[in-house]
């Protein structure tokens, strides 16, 4: 099996910049809560202790059968499979990008994929572990589960918030450090060092700031209405409302809002309710009902509707990349997002039949800086695509269990 290479051309300028940047970053505080080791020590800069660094990003691929119960974790630098914690019955699979979150009626089980990516702005670290079963968080199956380096937030059914210690899941350990007073709509998301949330106040639903010690902060008068979906951006974090979406960032200090409206009316069956991206890119995704896609372009502020067939999944890797859209007739679809074309497709990537009105537990497509990942569950595989060439086939996996949900980290 041809194994995966994933360094762009700039990967060795990104080592030297590393090194050049080296004594910037220390004396700070790193991105993953660690202080940084000075540059002159023994200790090398971005050190993180029982962590191995790479030049490249260790990507990986979180897959679990719901039926049997058996998960794996997909190597897709070495195209080696690991066997991890058995889960049945899972309905939802989520990541921060290093830690899986299965929901299940029983629990929320926390596995540690080993790879993660820590972003400084100017230069990156990449990181692999060992893959571990960290544990079950005792939350239904429905909880939203949102994460930072810091914080873990996880809010159950009826929008109560438990704050875990992040430090503490690197070390294997489940440990909650407080409870978030009152009750929020949608996951309570922790960004900037604040936590962000929907509370519902005066017969609205308006936006409110927390510090992570749970005190009320400076919030932006906004108010949402039907809050649903939420994205992190280079550009601030991007919150679904009714009539289009909220930018939250930090600026001079201080949280703002700006309203990205669609700018028409639109059917609530047709709103985005959740978004798909490469992590931190500032292009996202969302089903526009059954036949189409949203695409929402944070930096100018802009909804674009692209008409396609009947959607079961959607991403984009960002600007200058193809809209990816898995459709009912089991292919992948490339659009022009300018134009709205068709560009590319694949052969039928499915071996079952798909419904255009998906749920959790319907086949997704994962995309990072150069691939995007279709996982077929009956037929046992994930196809990996090469999206900046006419979506070509670069390999497939064959798996000894149905990968029906999935997930990647290292990104």
């Amino acid at each position: 099996m041809t194994v995966r290479r994933n360094v762009a051309p700039w990967a060795s300028a990104t080592l030297v910049l590393t090194a050049l940047l080296a004594t910037s970053c220390a004396g700070e505080k790193d991105n993953d809560s660690r202080p940084a080791a000075s540059f002159s020590s023994a200790t090398p800069h971005g050190y993180v202790e029982g962590a191995e660094e790479s030049a490249e990003q260790q990507s990986r691929l979180l897959l679990n059968d719901p039926h049997r119960g058996d998960s794996r974790v997909l190597d897709l630098i070495t195209g080696k499979v690991h066997m991890t914690a058995r889960v049945e019955g899972a309905v939802r699979l989520g990541t921060d990008g290093r830690f899986g979150y299965l929901h299940a009626s029983g629990g929320t089980q926390v596995l540690d994929s080993g790879a993660w990516t820590v972003d400084h702005g100017d230069h990156i670290h990449y990181y692999s572990s060992a893959i571990r079963d960290v544990g079950k968080l005792a939350v239904g199956r429905q909880a939203q589960v949102r994460s930072d380096v810091v914080v873990t937030a996880v809010t159950d059914e009826v929008g109560r918030t438990v704050l875990y210690d992040r430090s503490k899941l690197e070390k294997g350990e489940i440990a909650s450090s407080r409870t978030l007073e009152g009750t929020y709509t949608g996951a309570v998301l922790p960004y900037e060092e604040h936590l962000l949330a929907f509370a519902d106040e005066a017969s609205t639903t308006k936006l409110v700031v927390f510090d992570r010690k749970g005190k009320r902060a400076a919030s932006p008068d906004v108010e949402c209405e039907e809050p649903r979906g939420d994205a992190v951006t280079r550009r601030g974090v991007v919150l679904g409302c009714a009539d289009g979406a909220l930018l939250v960032r930090m600026e001079d200090g201080a949280f703002t809002a700006q309203e990205i409206p669609y700018g028409e009316e639109v059917p609530a069956k047709e709103r985005a309710t959740s978004f798909r991206q490469r992590p931190g890119s500032d292009t996202l995704t969302a089903p526009a009902g059954d036949d189409a896609v949203w695409v929402l372009d944070v930096s100018a502020r802009t909804w674009t509707r692209v008409d396609t067939g009947p959607v079961v999944a959607a991403n984009t890797a960002g600007e200058g990349s193809p809209l990816l859209v898995l459709e009912t007739d089991g292919s992948l679809h490339g659009y022009d997002i300018a134009t709205g074309k068709q560009i590319a497709r694949t052969k039928a990537l499915l071996t079952g039949e798909e419904r255009a009105d998906t749920d959790d537990s319907a086949p997704v497509i994962e995309v990072d800086r150069s691939r995007a990942y279709v996982n077929d569950p009956e037929g046992k595989k994930v196809f990996e695509i090469d999206y900046n060439d006419d979506l070509r086939i670069a390999r497939s996996f064959d798996l000894d269990i149905e990968p029906v949900l999935m997930a990647e980290t290292g990104r």
